[in-house]
This record gives structure tokens, C-alpha cells and sequence, in this order.
């Protein structure tokens, strides 16, 4: 894409740094705009040289990280800078962005799972965040870093994405907060309204174009080879390195112990990746012993990383994403597939796919054990369901799956699943409002009906 610029002087600290993923020779500053290896064209990794973290023994890392979690001393208390030293320890404080995102809650989904079948179930719910949705994770690191690049002189003068939602969300929000110009390309009538206000209102400079995600990807990266403006998408591996903290962050909260199984719901392939670095680097370093086995989770209307996987990732699979109610999955060409293959093969993992009945239906399904679940939650649940009734995933076995963004952005699909309103869907628990005649009578009767069919 962009040949790397000169690195900054005094900046480029020779243990964190880009390297190709295809292992190509050379070492790139993080403080360049380079985002593909000038070699061979692969995607770049953040790598973080294991040695001089090995200063610290597992039992020290683990202490330090637990002593910082939600504290108030800047700017430790976010979940992502709490771990700044496995993220972007050059990094001036002046230069850290941040609105104390992570720390989300891990919830026991007690009823969820007594009903499934595995007591042992958890949610970790990432819409529990500033813009309400992972992407926070990936945005505070990236627009920390492109805030130092400018301090020191950098040509960059804006930041882009695009988006299927939550993405233009996080840039928009962080890049407001940084006080950096932020650009946004989103497909027009693709994304819902409440994801759409989010980049408007936090003062981004909004493009809605009359194409598809995969469409929209590949405008920006034109827009941005002129080094300007400066590449946001997960392609970009800043955004890697903060949205790997959730698997730490999980695995802090299960007292460091590793769970069985993380599903989570995929689309350009960039958490699952994430997640799988951040496992890799606690293997290294001693604090962990074992490895999760990860689960990638499709929409069947948007399924090339299922198709792939069918064939055994002969090849990469792109297809033309169709319309699917998790749409901030519906992507047909991921990013990130080198990367996501290498996570699922690493971990004996798998890929599932579920159908737009069955996300809706799982989703509906969860929110009757109090969550308030996003489609693409919906996903990951129905995969979970499928892999439950299969034995793959066992009783015994501690599952966590990953809630990626907070239901209050998909109010229309809440809506529409109630009131029976989603084409082609079979609303199984829809549960809709009933209008009644101001009559205490009338009102006793509804509620007795409805309390009778509660208890069947």
C-alpha cells in the first residue's frame, strides 16, 4: 500500500516494532505510516521482542497487571493502558489517548447456560464501552499513536476508516477526544441509525457511498496512499494490539486461569487474530500454559472465513456478502484472513456459521436471561448452540463468548424481531407489547393470561 516514511529520531525503540507476517526481513517503526510490508505486500504485525519482558516473571506480570485494573492513576486504570507495557511502551503520557475503556464486565450467564446445557458459560460484554462496542480496544491505541507521530512533525493531518458501524464509532469518538480530524466511509442505508449518529455527532466528516463494506475498503486505502491521512482499519495492526488485551483482560478475571472455549462473532478477521496474540504473548511469557481453542463465528450470508475453512484454507474464499442482519459482519473479502487462519490452526479451532433465524432467535433467547444482545452476539450464541448439541463443546467445559457491541445500537432489530417484523424470519419468542383499554378488569385478565403462559 504506502511505503514507510522516515522513522522519528529517538522514537523508534528497537523491541516494539512492525514486522511482515510472512516473515520478510526488516523492522518498521510504529511511528511510520506503513501498513503492508514493502516486500511482498503481506499485512505487518506490532512484534513486541520477548526478552526484555522476560525482565519480569510471570507471577510479577500478573501482579502489576491485577494492581492497576480499574485503578484511577492515569492512565493505568484502562484496561488497555494497564498493559501498556505489552502494547506500545514508548508511548508518551502526554500522548495517550484514552476514556478508560475495557475493565468490561465477564457475566456468568447462569440461567443461559443451565439451559444450554453448560453451567459454566460467560459473556464478555465489550459493548460495555465508551462508543459501546470493542472497536474502543483497537481506537485508543491507534489514535495515541497517530497523536505522537503528529506531535513529533509527522505529515498525517487526519485519521479514516471504513466502517459497517461500530468502527467509524470508536475512530469518531477517540479522534474528538484527541482533537484529530476524523473521515468516515460508511455503505449508504447499510448501517443503522444509531450507529450512524455516533460519527455524526462526535463531529467526523461522514461519507455514505453507494457501495458495500468491501467497496468502501477499498476507496480508503486509495484516499490514504498519500500518507495524509492515516489508514484505521484493522488492517492496520496499531488496532491488533489493543483489541488483544481482551483475552488478557478475561483471563485476569478468571484468576489467570485459561478457559476451554471463546467464541466469538467475525467479519474482517481482525479479533480473532487479536484474540490470538494475546494468548500467544502469556504463553511466552510464562503466564499461561495452555491455549483457549477459538471458535470464529459467521453470518451465513456473509461466510467466505466458514467456506475456507471448509476447504481446509486451500485457498482464501471471498464472496459477495449478502444482506444479513449482523451487519457489521457482512463482509465478503476480511482483511485479516492470513492472520485469522493462523489463529484457528494454532488453537485446534473452528469456524461456524449460523442462519438469520438463528441468530435472531438466540439473541431473543439471551435477552429472556436478562442480556440485551447485539445481532452479531446473536451469532456467536447460535454457533454456540450448534457446537453444544454437536458434543463438541462439553458440559464440563468453561465457554466464554464475546458480546462484540451493546443491543441499544440494533433497537430497529429488537423491534422488528418483536413485532414479528423481520422478512423471512420466524419470530419463535417475539414477545410484543399488548395495547389495552384503561380498564383495571381488562388489565388483570391480560396479566393472568400472560402469567399462565410464563409458567408453561
Amino acid at each position: 500500500m504506502s511505503l514507510a516514511v522516515e522513522s522519528q529520531p529517538n522514537v523508534d525503540h528497537q523491541t516494539t516494532y512492525f514486522r511482515c507476517i510472512s516473515g520478510c526481513s526488516g523492522k518498521h517503526s510504529i511511528y511510520d505510516v506503513i501498513y503492508t510490508c514493502p516486500s511482498c505486500g503481506s499485512l505487518l504485525e506490532v512484534y513486541h521482542e520477548r526478552e526484555p519482558l522476560k525482565k519480569r516473571n510471570a507471577y510479577q506480570w500478573q501482579q502489576l497487571f491485577d494492581s492497576r485494573a480499574s485503578t484511577s492513576k492515569w492512565p493505568y486504570g484502562s484496561g488497555v493502558w494497564g498493559m501498556r507495557e505489552w502494547v506500545v511502551p514508548s508511548l508518551a503520557d502526554e500522548n495517550v489517548v484514552s476514556m478508560f475503556e475495557g475493565n468490561t464486565n465477564l457475566f456468568w450467564a447462569e440461567r443461559l447456560g443451565d439451559q444450554l446445557g453448560v453451567p459454566d458459560l460467560w459473556i464478555k460484554l465489550c459493548g460495555n464501552s465508551h462508543t459501546g462496542s470493542f472497536k474502543d480496544l483497537g481506537m485508543t491505541v491507534l489514535v495515541s499513536v497517530v497523536k505522537q507521530m503528529m506531535a513529533q512533525g509527522s505529515s498525517v493531518k487526519a485519521v479514516a476508516c471504513a466502517s459497517t458501524g461500530d468502527t467509524s464509532a470508536a475512530l469518531a469518538a477517540y479522534a474528538a477526544y484527541a482533537g484529530i480530524p476524523a473521515v468516515i466511509f460508511l455503505p449508504a442505508g447499510k448501517v443503522s441509525t444509531a450507529q450512524l449518529i455516533q460519527p455524526v455527532a462526535n463531529g467526523a466528516h461522514v461519507l455514505a457511498l453507494d457501495t458495500d463494506f468491501d467497496g468502501c475498503m477499498k476507496i480508503v486505502q486509495e484516499v490514504t496512499k498519500d500518507n495524509s491521512i492515516y489508514l484505521a482499519n484493522s488492517m492496520n495492526s496499531l488496532r491488533i494490539e489493543g483489541q488483544k488485551t481482551v483475552g488478557i483482560e478475561m483471563v485476569r478475571q478468571f484468576q489467570w486461569e485459561v478457559p476451554d472455549w471463546i467464541i466469538i462473532p467475525v467479519g474482517n478477521l481482525g479479533n480473532i487474530s487479536a484474540l490470538y496474540k494475546g494468548f500467544q504473548l502469556m504463553m511466552d511469557l510464562g503466564l499461561i500454559n495452555r491455549m483457549p481453542r477459538l471458535v470464529a463465528a459467521q453470518a451465513e450470508r456473509a461466510n467466505p472465513f466458514y467456506e475456507a475453512y471448509k476447504n481446509g484454507f486451500k485457498e482464501k474464499v471471498s464472496v459477495t456478502a449478502q444482506d444479513t442482519l449482523a451487519n457489521a459482519i457482512r463482509i465478503g473479502d476480511p482483511v485479516s484472513y492470513a492472520k485469522a487462519v493462523k489463529a484457528v490452526k494454532e488453537t485446534d479451532g473452528i469456524v461456524e456459521q449460523a442462519s438469520e433465524g438463528e441468530l435472531a432467535d438466540a439473541c431473543a433467547r439471551a435477552d429472556l436471561t436478562g442480556m440485551f444482545t447485539c445481532p452479531h452476539t446473536g451469532v456467536a450464541l447460535a454457533v454456540l448452540k450448534k457446537l453444544i448439541d454437536r458434543g463438541t463443546i462439553k458440559s464440563q467445559d468453561k465457554t466464554v463468548v464475546i458480546s462484540t457491541a451493546h443491543g441499544l445500537k440494533f433497537t430497529d432489530f429488537k423491534v422488528g424481531y418483536h413485532e414479528s417484523k423481520l422478512e423471512g424470519i420466524d419470530c419463535n419468542l417475539a414477545n410484543p407489547a399488548t395495547h389495552l383499554p384503561a380498564d383495571a378488569n381488562a388489565v388483570k385478565d391480560e396479566i393472568a393470561r400472560r402469567l399462565e403462559n410464563h409458567a408453561s
